[in-house]
């Protein structure tokens, strides 16, 4: 294996991905489907492969996403379909593929990027780390029946509700300053509201979308700016009942659902955790959302052995919800982070955690509960897999 590189996935190579695939993944989806999605991130520079002088050996996609965090919109680049043939694992393919995939979020400008790691060692090694998760919640149907919200309108959404569907999420997680959901591309939703197998209805201020799940029913999404919506959708996907026992919901631990049904959630709650890392830390810091109020002054010492642009020494400021991380001369007050240590700070993963796990150490002694106020705030989450 002496002419490994990374390349750009062509069209030509689309059969050999989908047996690299088959090979990882095992059988399953639509190839004619899945053909069509690989050409749209061929065509903008988002597929990544590693070739074997002519063979090609792994590859790797990137979504166009943008993720809240403090209840600001922050680009990212979603990772996902990390492939690489069976021959060929073990041997340092998957660190070449994720080298490039790295560099190619930089000169896509996503100062993050995410993925759900089917493996930790070699994202961890890349300079991931846990951010945050995605919840799939079970409540009883009969229970969402009965909520209420009769008084508010409830209409059959279409493919021309997709701006709308963005606008309201989008208040939505501005007022709850929420941490991880992601924004995708109004293409991607117009294709959800087109798909029968789901069912999307709208209120003035929410929309939910759900479908069939092995004889029950599960919420992709919902989104209520009130507590009479909340009840009239909920109950909308409650109606149910009489076929569906069970309602799957994928919603943060701290949906208000979890006060207004009557029972509590099943107890199998089922989480999938997510990574993240900073691929341009300074752009990163300047487009997350900040608790009002508070006033953060601190030093960083970064040590980014895959993106040396992220290394080095920083100061940060946060000032009326606003961050600013900018270089600064050395200081024996320093914090000193990694990138895995960089990426739990800015999830919002206590210090006392990330000390205890030697992903932080030094820093001012009265630092660390101000480092926690600033990144602190609601449980990171996802409501999709990608």
């Amino acid at each position: 294996m002496t002419d490994l590189r990374v390349v750009d996935v062509a069209e030509a190579q689309l059969d050999s991905v989908w047996e690299v695939r088959i090979r990882s993944f095992g059988p399953g989806g639509d190839r004619d489907e899945w053909r069509k999605t690989a050409l749209r991130f061929i065509a903008d520079g988002r597929y990544l492969g590693v070739v074997d002088g002519d063979q090609l050996v792994a590859a790797a996609r990137i979504w166009p996403f943008e993720q809240w965090w403090g209840g600001r919109r922050v680009p990212l680049g979603g990772v996902a379909g990390v492939v690489v043939a069976p021959e060929y694992r073990g041997q340092g393919v998957g660190s070449l593929l994720m080298r490039g995939v790295l560099q190619r979020c930089v000169e896509k400008g996503y100062p993050l990027t995410a993925l759900y790691p089917a493996t930790t060692v070699l994202y961890r090694h890349l300079g991931y780390e846990f951010a945050g998760g995605r919840y799939k919640f079970s409540f009883q149907a009969a229970d969402l029946r009965t909520l209420g919200g009769k008084g508010t309108a409830v209409r059959k959404a279409s493919r021309a509700d997709a701006e709308l569907f963005l606008q309201l999420a989008g208040k939505s997680h501005e007022t709850r300053r929420s941490n991880g959901p992601l924004i995708w591309p109004t293409s991607e939703i117009e294709s959800w509201l087109e798909d029968e197998d789901n069912f999307a209805y709208v209120a003035d201020d929410g929309f939910v979308v759900y479908n069939w799940s092995d004889g029950n029913l599960a919420v992709d999404e919902l989104v209520a700016g009130s507590e009479e919506t909340a009840r009239a959708l909920w109950a909308t996907v409650g109606s149910g009942a009489s076929i569906a026992r069970t309602v799957h919901a994928y919603c943060p631990p701290f949906d208000p659902i979890h006060l207004l049904a009557e029972h509590e959630a099943e107890g199998d709650a089922r989480i999938n955790r997510w990574m993240l890392r900073l691929v341009d830390a300074p752009t990163a810091i300047a487009g997350r959302g900040f608790p009002e109020g508070v006033v953060l002054e601190a030093d960083l010492r970064i040590d980014d052995p895959e993106l040396p642009t992220n290394t080095g020494d920083w100061h940060l400021s946060v000032v009326d919800g606003v961050g600013r991380l900018t270089p600064s001369e050395p200081s024996s007050d320093a914090l000193r982070l990694g990138p895995r240590g960089l990426a739990a700070l800015y999830a919002g993963t206590p210090l006392t955690a990330l000390r205890g796990a030697g992903l932080a150490a030094g820093g001012a002694a009265t630092a660390d509960s101000a480092l926690d106020a600033v990144f602190g705030g609601a449980t990171p989450y996802m409501l999709d897999y990608f």
